[in-house]
């Protein structure tokens, strides 16, 4: 089970056991969003600071295809490019679509 306890480092603050069940939940996540946007890579990586967002949390973004080399990997999670023009309309349907795949998979157990 994942804990949902405050946890502010990414190893120390929980038990090898928790820490693989919140990886299992990271695949998860990231196999329903390549089945969801399509996705040339995955790129998925935990940030944060004493100074800020003190707390354990993962980023699981899509790189979409086509992005010239140059703007890839950490150009791309750059915050100074921007981020894709998304409505409110098509991140609630992309959400409905990952959050169904995610049902359909732990129901399965796959």
């Amino acid at each position: 089970m994942c804990p949902r306890r405050h946890v502010e480092r990414v190893v120390a603050d929980v038990s090898e056991a928790e820490y693989l069940e919140l990886q299992r939940w990271v695949y998860r996540v990231g196999r329903a969003i390549e089945q969801v946007v399509n996705t040339e890579r995955l790129y998925v990586l935990s940030l944060g600071s004493q100074q800020g967002n003190r707390h354990v949390h993962w980023h699981v973004a899509p790189l979409p295809p086509g992005v010239p080399y140059g703007d890839q990997q950490l150009a791309a999670l750059s915050m100074r490019r921007g981020i894709l023009p998304t409505s409110t309309q098509e991140a609630l349907d992309l959400a409905q679509q990952i959050r169904a795949r995610l049902v359909t998979r732990t129901s399965s157990n796959c």
